[in-house]
């Protein structure tokens, strides 16, 4: 009986584990950019995210700290990229915001909304 409970703990860890590792993917940014109003610094972050659905919440981690959230999309890719890869837009008032992101060995990106890319500031808006 202990051994068939070994079993299945030890199922459920390897599915949860794996379930997570096809949920995240490595950043790496070489300028400072702005993702739903927080910039974030030139380094290397990891990019996790849930949801059910092509609508998932995407955080960004610094190490084991959470530096930014926003809400994104899960795009289907015709093929796997070789590389990860920021997808940059420069803003009209020279700041640059993040727009996509796509993963080595992965056929999806994330994808930012103008929103979540530049920030909700009061006030302002171009839709």
């Amino acid at each position: 009986m202990k051994v068939t409970k070994m079993i299945v703990l030890s199922l459920a860890l390897l599915m949860s584990t794996s379930l997570f590792a096809a949920s995240s993917g490595s950043l790496s940014l070489t300028a400072p950019v702005q993702l739903n109003g927080t910039q974030l610094k030139p380094g290397e972050y990891k990019v996790t995210w849930e949801g059910n659905g092509p609508d998932v919440t995407v955080s960004v981690m610094k190490g084991r700290e959470v530096v930014a959230t926003a809400p994104a999309h899960v795009k289907d890719l015709d093929k796997k990229f070789a590389a990860d890869a920021a997808v940059l837009q420069k803003n009209a008032d020279g700041s640059t915001s993040l727009n996509a992101v796509r993963f080595s060995g992965k056929k999806i990106a994330l994808e930012f909304s103008g929103d979540a890319s530049a920030g909700s500031k009061s006030g302002t808006g171009s839709n």
